[in-house]
């Protein structure tokens, strides 16, 4: 199938070459080309050129305005009734504002944001959760698991898929604040961080992004499998949709602070547990 993948960084990167190590004629353009070389697809220089001939338009950006202003300008050159799978997450507002853009563009939209971070979407290991008209389930099923080990289907409204995604990531990132706070309590008390995974491990309160941001901090290996920049912004979603909604996030609207502070200090392009300079901003041993 001719896929372009619009956005190479982080995730769309292993995405793109995922679906060109599955026998995908796969375009790719990103804003820096150089993140779009190397991976096994053929690189042009403007979103117009890799949505040429495209079968399914995949983007993989950092909000929803970047989005919209990448597809406007591909826009002319889309196939009338092409898939365009979204996988960014953009929140429940600009979900349904780009299901609107694809309808004036001609192109068949599926809310599709992914759960996972760099490493499973090397791996083939991303959640793909998915919202839109059943006529593109079939494409979706056959194309998608070359980088996805499961797709979770919400129905035909678009938005449904978004709103899971913030449902989840409220989870994941306020759980990476917890542990990023604790380790920094930990040191602060004088106590080795691996006595605290030592207790936990194999119990109800064990997780694995405990040990792994865990080792992370404490290593000093922040090197990002999603960043703390775009971590934040997520809260940002998250909070705005819940007062949408008549929600009061308490933990998300101090996580929000926190991880802003961390990006103050000169974090915001590391990993999401560099949230960690925020309550201690001189680390710890």
């Amino acid at each position: 199938m001719r896929i372009a993948v619009l956005g190479t960084g982080l995730m769309g990167g292993p995405i793109a070459r995922r679906l060109a190590e599955a026998d995908h004629d796969v375009q790719v353009w990103n804003r820096t080309r150089d993140r779009a070389e190397g991976l096994g697809c053929m690189v042009v220089d403007t979103p117009a050129e890799a949505v040429a001939e495209a079968e399914l338009v995949v983007t993989m950006l950092a909000d929803g305005p970047t989005v919209d202003a990448v597809l406007r300008e591909a826009a002319p050159s889309v196939v009338p009734g092409a898939l365009w799978a979204q996988t960014s997450t953009v929140g429940i507002d600009w979900a349904k504002r780009l299901g609107a853009l694809a309808g004036e563009s001609g192109l068949v939209y599926v809310d599709a944001p992914v759960l996972g971070t760099r490493a499973p979407a090397q791996q083939g290991q991303l959640v793909v959760l998915l919202s839109g008209p059943e006529s593109a389930r079939a494409t979706c099923e056959a194309v998608l698991p070359a980088f996805a080990r499961k797709l979770v289907w919400l129905g035909e409204e678009v938005g449904a898929a978004s709103a899971l995604k913030l449902v989840l990531n409220h989870w994941i990132i306020n759980s990476v604040e917890n542990v990023a706070e604790t380790i920094a309590y930990a040191q602060g008390l004088g106590v080795d961080p691996e006595q605290f995974l030592e207790a936990i491990a194999g119990g109800n309160m064990d997780m694995p992004y405990a040990h792994m941001k865990t080792g992370a901090i404490v290593s000093g290996d922040l090197q990002p499998s999603f960043t703390l920049r775009l971590a934040a912004k997520d809260v940002e979603l998250i909070l705005d949709a819940a007062a949408d909604a008549g929600v009061d996030l308490g933990v998300a609207a101090v996580t929000h602070e926190r991880m802003a502070r961390a990006i103050e200090l000169g974090h915001g392009d590391e990993d999401m547990a560099a949230t960690y300079y925020a309550t201690r901003p001189e680390g710890g041993n």
